[in-house]
């Protein structure tokens, strides 16, 4: 039995890397440290155990070779294929994808679109005034998360870096610390604040709106119930605001999905600035996949623009809520569709299951899922971060790095993708084109 510390976690945006795996006969048998969620992930349970092609009705298992040459052999007769995912795969695998889009004139989307998509078009209107998580733990004194419930969605998060950390500069953990949650019902998190303001559904952007008045000295115009929230509460809030020597907002999809979309994250934003007039104040989007900001990084790298890509013309086309997966899906453009990394049929309306179960479906991905169910081709992959290596960004950006611990002989996403590749391209030049 081989101990392994400093493991990386490869499961949500929090990309814990103090994880220690027990690894015997190239197998792991133990993880400590890591959530529930995170040790059934690093632990490989209900894994896709074979490649398969979907014949009569049915998959039926087959060699690595046949499933890529199928895969392949669809996307080169594509005529508008969908790329989508990416999120929880490594950086150097999402290149490839984009390389792929670019040969065979795809859309390429990422799963920014269905998440914290409206908070990159706010990023995009009016910036980020942001920090690390490391700076969270060492400074931060005032912890308000709006939106989000990462008792639930990130469980180490408060832990390792925020409300119960400990921190050069806040030694005692949350015993020198303060607690705003925002909500609109009683989350597990929401028990744990000193203060919770249960705001009504789709209030956001007004509740933002009063902070950011009072915290400019515009108490006066403020009425005496926002939101479902009365003044006397906000007034609190806006008093621990000031007080703070730092502080920080996390806010979710619980922000991102109202009413108001991007304008409550370019409210929020506008806020944390009002913030900033008093104290250190900062602000940070609760990112839910392990490398989503990875992708939304390499795909700027490459195409200029974060997701939502159109590459159809030749050039990089980028106009969310047209070339966004959803609504491609929608008006019934794609003939083709790849999935690696994530599960659309869990999570796209059903408008969008219904023209999926009509195309042909290609999925790439260590686990099986509900989009399983209705693909064509299935293409296991290694896990990253356990079975193969490659670099991720944490939700505040940091880039860090995944070990292989254990060999395997399932295929890396890198190496699915440029087999892919190879093969779309040897068709299409035996085709002459």
């Amino acid at each position: 039995m081989v101990e392994i510390t400093d493991v990386v976690c490869s499961l949500c945006g929090c990309v814990c890397d103090d994880i220690v795996v027990e690894v015997e006969d190239n197998k792991v048998t133990k993880v400590k440290g890591a959530c529930a969620v995170g040790k059934s992930k690093l632990m490989g349970h209900g894994r896709i155990e074979s490649p398969a092609i979907r014949e009569n009705g049915s998959l039926k298992d087959c060699s690595y070779d046949d499933a890529i040459k199928k895969a392949a052999e669809i996307l080169a007769a594509a005529r508008r294929p969908l790329l989508y995912g990416w999120s929880s795969t490594v950086c150097e695998a999402d290149k490839v994808g984009i390389e792929l889009a670019e040969e065979i004139g795809a859309v390429i989307d990422n799963t920014a679109s269905v998440c914290h998509g409206p908070s990159v078009l706010a990023i995009q209107d009016v910036g980020l005034p942001s920090c690390t998580l490391g700076e969270v733990k060492n400074r931060a004194d005032l912890v308000i998360y709006w939106g989000a419930n990462p008792a639930a969605a990130h469980a180490n998060h408060m832990k390792r870096y925020s409300y119960i950390s400990k921190g050069y500069w806040t030694a005692e953990g949350k015993k020198n610390k303060k607690l705003i949650v925002v909500d609109v019902r009683r989350t597990a998190t929401a028990k744990m604040a000193d203060v919770f303001l249960q705001i009504e559904q789709g209030k956001d952007y007004l509740v933002f709106s009063a902070l950011r008045a009072m915290l400019y000295g515009y108490e006066d115009v403020v009425p005496e119930v926002v939101g479902g929230v009365s003044k006397k509460d906000l007034l609190e809030t806006v008093r621990m605001m000031k007080e703070a020597k730092f502080g920080i907002i996390f806010f979710g999809m619980g922000v991102t999905h109202t009413g108001a979309r991007h304008n409550n994250i370019v409210n929020a934003i506008q806020t944390t600035r009002a913030a900033h007039t008093h104290t250190k104040f900062n602000i940070m989007p609760m990112r839910g996949h392990y490398n989503v900001a990875g992708i939304n990084q390499v795909c700027t790298w490459e195409t200029g623009y974060p997701f939502a890509v159109d590459l159809s013309r030749g050039y990089a086309w980028y106009n969310p809520g047209e070339h966004s997966a959803t609504d491609l899906l929608i008006r019934r453009e794609c003939d083709v569709a790849l999935f690696i990394a994530s599960d659309p049929g869990a999570h796209f309306p059903g408008e969008s299951i219904r023209h999926l179960a009509k195309i042909p479906v290609i999925q790439i991905d260590p686990f099986p899922n509900p989009t399983t169910e209705f693909a064509d081709v299935v293409i296991p992959a290694a896990i990253s971060g356990i079975e193969a290596e490659g670099n991720v960004y944490r939700m505040d950006n940091i880039p860090i790095r995944l070990r292989k611990l254990v060999d395997t002989e399932y295929m890396a996403d890198e190496e699915i993708l440029e087999r892919i590749l190879g093969e779309v391209r040897a068709i299409k030049e035996k085709e002459g084109e």
